[in-house]
């Protein structure tokens, strides 16, 4: 089975931002359906894919392990001006109908968990349908660390391809690396989320475990490059590094270690608290239930007509393909 798992709330509200400066409100919501659904088609062609799983995010479980998650997003809300802030729910509202009518209305899985985050879903559905392939439609670069043999990325605001074997275009040709005009390559997936677990992820306000911290060491101090290096066999590098403390600004002393761990729980897909995992894998039993809707491409219609989606009712067929493809798999 091929599956497309998509980050819904990422690929939904990260298209706002593509719009013209000047664009109304009422147009940027279009924008993102717009988006949003041409970010499924794609790659639903290209790789003839099965499913659809629309993944939602719950109120994270990372906010009580660690207060300062996301805290900057709450501070960025509350500096927005008036028209913002009504262009902000204007948004919202628009999302939750269409979460609504993908439930309601549509044959493809919607899976949310009150406490988790899309990312944990995504990760545990991969970790549920090993046998299989997953194309996880996201513009976040944190789900590069799920790429793997079975697992790509579709960045729907790109329009590329992120495999093992590299970038590609939205027609399967190589993406050119801008500095050095050859095919842009990923870095090793493990290396990725090691450096990442390692500088901390400024986005999610997830502090860094070694401020500073060099990517080579030079002859006297080890750098990331050496303890990753020796992370297997956590020998002379791994420790030299490791061990090491600093002090914050508030005179709090830190062992690299110890933040580092921290922040693998908060940053590594597959390293989520033992209870976190079995409360997923237990709501994607729940919720993973084939669904029997019929008239979805009247109902997809009737979509388009209260969201003035012109250009989509024009080429209903298209969507309607992937709206009404049922789950047909099996988890382990």
């Amino acid at each position: 089975m091929k599956y497309l798992l998509i980050d819904t709330a990422n690929t939904f509200f990260r298209s706002r931002y593509i719009a013209a400066r000047g664009t109304d409100a009422w147009t940027k919501v279009g924008l993102a359906f717009h988006i949003t659904l041409g970010s499924v088609l794609k790659p639903w062609r290209q790789f003839n894919a099965d499913h659809v799983v629309f993944m939602l995010e719950g109120r994270s479980w990372r906010k009580d392990y660690y207060a300062p998650y996301k805290r900057n997003r709450a501070d960025t809300r509350s500096q927005m001006t008036v028209t913002e802030a009504e262009e902000d729910k204007m948004f919202w509202e628009a999302y939750d109908q269409f979460v609504t009518y993908l439930n309601d209305k549509t044959n493809a899985t919607v899976l949310r968990h009150p406490t988790a985050e899309a990312d944990d879903l995504i990760a545990r559905w991969i970790a549920n349908h090993p046998d299989d392939e997953h194309v996880i439609v996201s513009s976040d670069t944190d789900f590069y660390q799920l790429i793997a043999e079975n697992v790509s990325q579709f960045n729907g605001i790109t329009n590329q391809l992120i495999t093992l074997n590299g970038y590609f275009d939205d027609v399967g040709k190589p993406v050119k690396d801008k500095k050095t005009g050859e095919h842009k390559l990923l870095e090793a997936p493990d290396w990725i989320l090691f450096e990442k677990c390692m500088r901390g992820d400024p986005t999610d306000n997830v502090f860094s475990a070694y401020p500073g911290v060099r990517t080579k060491g030079s002859k006297n101090k080890v750098g990331l490059t050496e303890a990753y290096a020796d992370r297997n066999s956590k020998g002379f590098s791994w420790n030299n590094l490791m061990l090491q403390r600093w002090v914050d600004h508030d005179g709090v002393e830190h062992r690299v270690l110890d933040d580092y761990e921290r922040n693998r729980v908060l940053i590594d897909l597959k390293a989520q608290p033992d209870e976190i995992r079995q409360a997923v894998d237990a709501t994607i039993r729940e919720q993973l239930i084939p669904k029997e809707i019929g008239g979805v491409g009247t109902h997809f219609l009737k979509f388009c007509g209260r969201f003035e989606l012109t250009k989509l009712s024009e080429m209903p067929n298209n969507y309607v393909a992937f709206l009404s493809s049922k789950y047909k798999g099996n988890l382990i």
